[in-house]
């Protein structure tokens, strides 16, 4: 395996892994907060983005490289408000699309098509966790602080009524 793009894979395992920590955070704040469906769907939300994680480090060592497993990340636990948890999860997934078109790049740059072809999932799924992260924002927005509405909310959320927007 390219040790360039085995570097760059490694450092998405870590942004993913972090990605999965940082949920968790979330989804405990908002069970403790009374949000019990907000939490169901970032407790699910963590478990994807491990799985994420997972399937870096199966590629990595299936392409005869070393997967690095990270060190356990510690998020903040505390969060003012709903919708900072879920501006805080759209600048966080930003940032991982960001990192995973330079993977792109990489794997472009350095002829490695088959890297290129695998991280091309990735990249879908990038673009349905911003557009997610943007429903999700748009609704809160429309909420802003009725408590009547937040409650409408997280029960949507625990019901999976917010899906990503369908790309055109």
């Amino acid at each position: 395996m390219n040790k360039k793009i085995e570097k760059l894979l490694n450092d998405q395992i870590e942004k993913e892994y972090s990605s999965s920590q940082l949920y968790l955070s979330m989804a405990s704040w908002s069970e403790n907060q009374g949000f019990n469906g907000t939490a169901s769907f970032l407790y699910a939300h963590s478990d994807e983005e491990r799985e994420h994680m997972l399937k870096l480090v199966k590629f990595i060592n299936e392409r005869g490289g070393t997967a690095v497993i990270p060190a356990i990340y510690k998020p903040d636990v505390s969060f003012d408000s709903m919708e900072s948890i879920f501006q805080s999860l759209l600048d966080h997934e930003v940032k991982v699309t960001e990192s995973i078109n330079n993977i792109v790049d990489a794997c472009l740059s350095e002829k490695d098509y088959t890297t290129h072809n695998f991280i091309q999932w990735y990249v879908s799924e990038q673009l349905e966790e911003e557009a997610l992260a943007r429903n999700i924002m748009d609704k809160l927005k429309l909420i802003g602080s009725d408590k009547g509405g937040l409650y409408l909310f997280d029960r949507d959320m625990q019901n999976s009524n917010i899906t990503a927007a369908t790309p055109n």
